[in-house]
């Protein structure tokens, strides 16, 4: 941190049930190396104690704290003040498009998560032992394992669903399985997943991506989402071909 001390407005989104979206208007002093969320965690322990946000690790790991920041996805816990706004400026909080709102900048992530479970997708968490229950299928041999059981849906991905929120796919088509799930897909292999292929190869899977990219541009973890959508692709026409010829 700094001696250096700004003044920004944050404008906050707000929204409860039943009534009304508005958006209200905080003036703090800060430090500009302070990330957003430190701003928002201020205006709710010291203005105003209604507003609902979530957060958890404050390190980029958890993927809690998504948001829209000035109209782009962040992952506040990481975003300074000073890459996002000015000295007397203004940063505009959203919550993530393409999810449903459960209060102020909170959504409702089930979508992707029920996604995550059609393509078999199981997770373990990086931080934790525990996996989560349900049969899934073996990952390709490279797929970082729990004791040889288990298996990360993505190496890198957080599931903050920041890639489906900045999707414009998302915001149309309601059954899309989306940036991050394909992309688990994709980690997964098609080879050694071959089930695999009839979930991804429809019009709600790789084929309803009109390669924006605009998931890889927000992606906090580098995962690339768009590529792996891409390289999808190539091995649904791979694995199509090989079982038109009789050799899948």
């Amino acid at each position: 941190m700094t001696e250096e001390k700004w003044t920004v407005t944050f404008v906050i989104y707000r929204q409860k049930e039943g009534q009304p979206s508005h958006y209200d208007r905080y003036i703090l002093e800060v430090d500009p190396d302070e990330y957003v969320i430190d701003g928002v965690e201020r205006i709710w322990a010291f203005h105003d104690r209604s507003l609902i946000f979530s957060h958890a690790c404050h390190h980029s790991t958890c993927g809690a704290c998504g948001m829209r920041v000035n109209d782009v996805e962040k992952l506040t816990c990481i975003t300074k003040i000073r890459d996002v706004t000015t000295n007397g400026g203004t940063l505009k909080i959203d919550p993530l498009r393409n999810f449903p709102v459960v209060g102020d900048l909170v959504v409702d992530m089930t979508r992707m998560y029920a996604a995550m479970d059609r393509i078999h997708a199981k997770a373990i968490h990086p931080l934790s032992a525990a996996p989560l229950e349900g049969k899934g299928i073996q990952p390709p041999k490279d797929v970082p394992q729990n004791n040889g059981s288990e298996f990360l849906r993505l190496a890198d991905c957080i599931e903050c669903g920041l890639c489906i929120s900045a999707c414009p796919v998302a915001g149309t088509a309601e059954n899309y399985l989306g940036p991050a799930v394909l992309a688990a897909a994709q980690l997964q292999g098609l080879k050694q997943n071959p089930d695999l292929l009839n979930l991804v190869d429809c019009s709600n899977g790789v084929w309803r991506c009109h390669s924006a990219f605009e998931c890889t541009a927000v992606c906090p973890s580098n995962v690339d989402p768009g590529w792996r959508i891409m390289d999808l692709r190539r091995q649904v026409v791979k694995e199509r071909i090989k079982r038109w010829f009789g050799k899948g």
